[in-house]
């Protein structure tokens, strides 16, 4: 029996925040052209985090038990989560590394989050989160783990299933809620799309977990892509995956960076590296071209050094 149902999902899509709902879906023919295929984008930038994970932490937030909330974030999950309990008038301490995006902790700071820096990379943030709540006896929120995260990113499946006119969904992997989430909605509503994640090569260990059909787990990560840069993949997503996705692909560095590039000139978008994953898939894997491919631009919070590198010397 999967984790993950359509019925579920649906119940999210009536649940969540309207201000992330329904976001914009089209084909950029500029982009297209570009690429050399008809690419349909499901634009999950235009919000107020910059990113599709509003809809999961509203929608567990919205079920979550009384008492304080706790996540490890690398910075959008964080930001999600700092957005609904804000709404929800409850309190949020988010973990993230020493390292983590600085426009990103200072959001969660904004949104009125208690933010605390503690580790080199998320996996250390994540194990600091999981000793504060063993001390304290708060609620620990992990995403790719906790069903109602995965329910409220399916809502994009539902909504890409809606519109139609897609042969595949190409789909940025992280710690998995968002491939699984659209996946359930797109294999149950549109059952000859393929469902294909993109990971970066530098932190390949949802990849490889993939092909071993186990958790495959690195000792680092070497990625700009930092919403992707999983080093020890959540046995949970995995199990969602199995029934959901058809494929997983590995994109390098340089296409992700050009796929940022192209997404600002051809589509007037700022995004980030791993929002961008599917992208840089197309670019690097001709057979993805084929038919009608879309893909989820689910991050828009690029760091500034690094836009200034990209977007204005280019």
């Amino acid at each position: 029996m999967t984790r993950i149902s359509l019925g579920r999902i649906r119940e999210a899509a009536a649940g969540i925040d309207p201000v992330f709902l329904g976001s914009p879906q089209y084909e950029c023919e500029p982009l297209s052209h570009a690429l050399g295929a008809r690419l349909q984008l499901k634009v999950e930038v235009l919000n107020p985090i910059r990113s599709f994970k509003g809809r999961g932490a509203h929608w567990f937030v919205a079920g979550a038990p009384d008492g304080e909330l706790v996540c490890a974030t690398a910075g959008n999950f964080g930001q999600a989560m700092a957005h609904a309990c804000r709404a929800a008038g409850r309190p949020l301490v988010v973990f993230a590394a020493t390292s983590a995006n600085p426009m990103k902790i200072a959001r969660m700071r904004a949104l009125g989050a208690d933010v605390r820096l503690d580790g080199a990379n998320f996996d250390e943030a994540k194990a600091a989160a999981k000793r504060h709540c063993g001390a304290t006896g708060a609620t620990f929120v992990e995403d790719g783990r906790d069903p109602a995260v995965t329910e409220g990113a399916g809502t994009i499946g539902l909504e890409m299933s809606g519109r139609g006119g897609i042969d595949s969904v190409v789909v940025p992997l992280g710690n998995g809620a968002l491939i699984s989430g659209v996946g359930r909605a797109v294999r149950d509503l549109l059952p000859g799309v393929r469902v294909v994640g993109v990971c970066s090569e530098g932190a390949d260990a949802m990849h490889a977990s993939w092909r071993a059909g186990r958790a495959v787990s690195r000792d680092e990560v070497r990625t700009v892509a930092d919403g992707i840069a999983v080093r020890v993949p959540v046995p949970e997503a995995l199990d969602d995956m199995r029934d959901t996705v058809d494929d997983v692909v590995l994109v390098s560095e340089e296409s992700l960076l050009e796929s940022v590039r192209l997404l600002h000139a051809h589509a007037g978008l700022v995004t980030e590296p791993a929002g961008v994953a599917g992208v840089a898939a197309l670019l690097e894997h001709p057979e993805l071209r084929t038919g009608r491919p879309s893909t989820i631009v689910c991050g828009g919070n690029l760091a500034p050094d690094l836009g200034a590198r990209l977007l204005v010397h280019g």
